[in-house]
C-alpha cells in the first residue's frame, strides 16, 4: 500500500543509514517538503557523537517532534520507508509520540 500525505496530515518519512538518521515531512498533494531534519545538520551534529544507535535515534526523535510542533505539524502519517519497525526506527517513533506527535 502506497502512503499519501495531505496538508492536514502530511507524511513523515524516516531514513536511516549505518551512521545517521534523517526524517522529512512531506505534503504529497502539492509535492512539497514541509520540514526536514537530519543528524548530519550542523546545528545538531554536536549532540550526536555517534548517531547510529538507539539512544541517538530517541534523542533525535524528541528534537524532531519539538521542531515540528513549532512549525505547526502535530498529526502525521508515519512512513518507515520499508525499514522494519524495530531498533532505531522504533526508538525514533516512540520518541516522536513522547514529544506529542500523533500517528
Amino acid at each position: 500500500m502506497k502512503m499519501f500525505g495531505t496538508a492536514e496530515k502530511p507524511r513523515l518519512v524516516v531514513h536511516r543509514s549505518l551512521k545517521n538518521i534523517s526524517a522529512q515531512v512531506i505534503d504529497d498533494t502539492c509535492a512539497k517538503i514541509l520540514f526536514s531534519l537530519s543528524t548530519k545538520d550542523k546545528a545538531l551534529k554536536q549532540n550526536f557523537p555517534s548517531a547510529g544507535n538507539l539512544k541517538s535515534s530517541g534523542l533525535f526523535g524528541e528534537i524532531f517532534a519539538k521542531s515540528a510542533k513549532e512549525k505547526g505539524i502535530s498529526k502525521v502519517i508515519f512512513d518507515r520507508a520499508g525499514y522494519l519497525y524495530h531498533g532505531r526506527v522504533r526508538s525514533f517513533a516512540e520518541a516522536l509520540r513522547k514529544g506529542g506527535m500523533e500517528f
